[in-house]
């Protein structure tokens, strides 16, 4: 089952528990056997503990810079392209509804962060999008 290693004393200890049965337990150590037997009963916990890894820190949303000539919209979630309601050369204002995009069962308006013209559609209708992925570059 599992097997540990102890120093006591400049001396070495290799444990290996072999079965573990009620307040019985059988090990090995340093290859010699042993059935110990336990004062307490050992208590099961009925509700498993979940043990998770800390979160890893979202990445930050891409931020429009007016100053600059081109401005891509990407994905603040990973989703499924829904409709897409603008087209090749189309003018948009601030706020316009670019396409719909679905994440977790909801339906997500992405919208301009920057009136322009649409230079380019980088997916289809259906398409999954991963976060941070190109979907609409205004000029």
């Amino acid at each position: 089952m599992k097997n540990f290693k102890f120093r006591i004393y400049d001396n070495n200890y290799n444990v290996k528990i072999v079965s573990h049965e009620d307040n019985i337990i059988d090990l090995e150590v340093n290859g010699t056997a042993y059935s110990v037997k336990l004062k307490e009963e050992v208590k099961v916990s009925k509700t498993p503990t979940l043990v998770r890894s800390a979160s890893k820190r979202p990445a930050e949303l891409l931020k429009v810079n007016p100053s600059s000539s081109n401005t891509k919209i990407v994905a603040p979630i990973p989703g499924t392209v829904l409709s897409i309601d603008v087209n090749i050369g189309d003018e948009v204002k601030i706020g316009d509804r670019l396409l719909v995009l679905e994440a977790m069962k909801m339906e997500n308006n992405i919208a301009s962060e920057k009136a322009g013209k649409v230079t380019a559609i980088q997916v289809k209708i259906g398409q999954q999008v991963l976060q941070n992925e190109v979907m609409i570059e205004l000029a």
